[in-house]
């Protein structure tokens, strides 16, 4: 079936964290139909708190994306979605997320407290879609054998912090949400990242149903790659690494682009990362054999935006993907 070229394209953002609410943030902006598909593993944090309290399905990177898409991103409502306590005994906790909860209590579902949510920060046209409903914890296999188990000590390592990720997976199995599945099959252009490796984005990609959507999709689809590197979860990575981590959880060839930023932070705001052992990613690419092609298209451009903290440049990075999506030949 030939699709309308009258309607909006639809965008599905796959990840969690900092990297969706960039990539959300800024595509929002643009005539198109968003999906954000949000990693279900987190439990550190606020979110920590109440899935052990409350049995609470993570709810930190679902209320991010959700202020993401608002188109009153920075009025009074979503600021107090963002809200953050800082003394007492709600010190730590996430405002959003205790909402969250509460209309998860009165309504019966997480499902429908991210639809309440949405109604009341007017986000009416795009989706945020929990990957999995399932109650999953993340583990990790350290390349010396030994097993991290939850996000929080992934993400904050609970080692040396040299030691590659050799797999990691999700206990119990993860059943797909079929919303998820839909978005994909749907999809005009899928966005993988940018976002913590093991943490945000391959997550997504251990859920059964969410994987098998995504090879068997016709949707373009596009690699953000990340800004720096991460003690613990990306140690002494490349370009190439993320890349071809990415790939064996899909397959080979997977992207038909990947967006690679070639600017470089000031000096002084790099040392201040090197303290923490982060560090920019090296953009390194084999090199092709004579006579092959690449099966992705590389884009380099200067992705970095302006400031003391490593972040992405919302509009280029949002412009850029866009026109991607925009394209009839890339």
């Amino acid at each position: 079936m030939t699709k309308d070229p009258s309607k909006k394209k639809h965008i599905v953002v796959i990840g969690g964290g900092t990297g969706t609410f960039t990539v959300l943030s800024g595509l929002k902006k643009y005539p198109v139909t968003l999906s954000a598909i949000i990693s279900m593993a987190d439990d550190g944090g606020s979110t920590g708190l109440l899935r052990e309290e409350f049995g609470m399905l993570p709810a930190g990177d679902v209320r991010r994306a959700l202020v993401a898409l608002s188109p009153q991103e920075d009025e009074f409502l979503a600021r107090l979605f963002t809200y953050r306590f800082k003394e007492g005994g709600m010190n730590g906790h996430s405002f959003g997320n205790l909402i969250l909860t509460a209309l998860e209590r009165t309504t019966g579902s997480f499902e429908k407290a991210i639809e309440k949510a949405a109604e009341l920060l007017d986000v009416h046209d795009n989706n945020v879609i929990p990957v999995t409903l399932s109650d999953v914890r993340l583990f990790a296999e350290l390349e010396n054998g030994s097993v991290i188990q939850g996000e929080r000590n992934i993400d904050i390592p609970k080692h040396d912090g040299t030691l590659k990720i050799s797999r990691v997976w999700l206990e119990p199995k993860a059943r797909a949400n079929i919303k998820a599945v839909r978005a994909i099959k749907r999809a005009d252009l899928i966005v993988i990242g940018p976002g913590d490796l093991y943490t945000s984005i391959i997550p997504n990609l251990l859920v059964a149903g969410v994987q098998k959507a995504l090879l068997e999709t016709k949707a373009r689809k596009v690699y953000v790659m990340n800004l720096m590197t991460k003690l613990g979860e990306t140690h002494g990575f490349v370009a190439q690494d993320f890349l071809h981590t990415l790939e064996g959880y899909l397959e080979p060839g997977f992207f038909d682009a990947v967006l690679v930023n070639m600017a470089r932070p000031q000096e002084h705001i790099l040392k201040k990362y090197r303290k923490e052992q982060a560090y920019l990613v090296d953009n390194y690419f084999e090199r092709t054999k004579p006579g092959y092609s690449r099966t992705y298209k590389l884009i380099k451009a200067p992705f970095i935006r302006s400031g003391e903290l490593v972040r992405h440049d919302i509009k280029k990075l949002a412009e850029t993907i866009y026109k991607l999506s925009e394209k009839a030949r890339w």
